[in-house]
């Protein structure tokens, strides 16, 4: 697959890239490590802009955007709190989106309204990609989780993968449950009942022939899992609190449920994480959640360089 598939692609959803695409996009993705380390030094993207509009709040997805832009060399703009933008006077976000095209080469966009990427995507002349739009897509992080198990795993055919936690409103495990099934993964999903993927999400799974096995037992589905990905219960996605509070602290990663794991187990969070995880667990080989955040930069270096047409390092 050429590198140049991607130039000036919009990244919408994971869905956007094939497989061959993805595994093009991790081996571009493995040489920039030491670039994001610092270890090394880069000017291919030296000259361009990168519009960074979150208009919900985030650290690792922002700020490892903002990272693998200054480290390719290019520059950043943008806002993490759209209250101290024009959209306080009252601005669509159509003409906002206009504002940062006119403004920069390419622009990531997180929104709270689900099909906000996409609608800013018709708008921009200039590619956008995905930082995440309400309950729906968040295609880097899935492609960050995808590598960091690739990294790890050497593979992610036949891997037992337990996906653990709000599975309903988590778009982050949306994406990835799909992602993984294309890939050919076991999937287990251990949830609360009242926060079960989604039927469209396990269909998705199906046409991939991967039949995901659903369960609120997390002691069964760990002991054979080659990977847990733990999700917080997202008080901020419930229509009631009433409901949030019902379901809030029912699994917890500890020390005393590693005993039932394999050896080799990684435990894999996108964060942030509330109680879901013991921070006694952070010392031990399973933990892999931070590594698992620093990946978001040679991941995302490697798809800024791939889509802005950035000379090979």
């Amino acid at each position: 697959m050429s590198n140049t598939s991607f130039k000036n692609r919009d990244i919408i959803s994971i869905k956007d890239l094939s497989n061959e695409e993805i595994n093009t996009l991790f081996s571009y993705a493995k040489k920039m490590i030491p670039y994001a380390k610092g270890e090394k030094h880069l000017k291919t993207l030296e000259g361009r802009i990168l519009s960074t509009l979150f208009f919900e709040p985030s650290t690792r997805t922002r700020l490892s955007f903002e990272s693998a832009m200054n480290r390719l060399g290019g520059r950043v703009i943008g806002f993490a709190d759209a209250g101290g933008t024009s959209i306080k006077k009252g601005e669509s976000l159509t003409d906002t989106i206009r504002m940062a095209d006119a403004y920069s080469d390419a622009i990531v966009i997180r929104h709270h309204q689900e099909g906000s990427a996409r609608l800013a995507a018709e708008f921009a002349t200039h590619p956008v990609i995905n930082a995440g739009d309400g309950a729906g897509q968040h295609p880097t992080q899935c492609l960050l989780d995808l590598f960091t198990i690739v990294t790890e795993k050497k593979t992610i055919h036949g891997k037992h993968v337990v996906l653990l936690g709000d599975l309903k409103y988590g778009r982050t495990v949306h994406s990835l449950a799909y992602a993984l099934a294309r890939f050919k993964a076991q999937l287990t999903l251990v949830s609360p009942e009242t926060l079960r993927m989604p039927k469209e999400v396990i269909e998705e799974c199906r046409e991939q022939n991967v039949e995901p096995v659903s369960t609120t037992s997390l002691e069964k589905a760990i002991k054979d899992a080659d990977v847990l990905y733990v999700t917080r219960i997202q008080r901020e996605r419930f229509p009631d609190e009433s409901e949030y509070k019902r379901v809030a602290g029912t699994y917890k990663i500890d020390l005393e449920l590693l005993k039932q794991a394999k050896e080799d187990l990684i435990i894999m969070h996108p964060l942030p994480r509330v109680t879901e995880i013991d921070p006694a667990v952070d010392k031990t080989h399973h933990a892999l959640y931070f590594k698992q955040a620093f990946n978001g930069i040679p991941v995302r270096m490697a798809l800024l360089s791939l889509i802005l047409g950035g000379r090979k390092p």
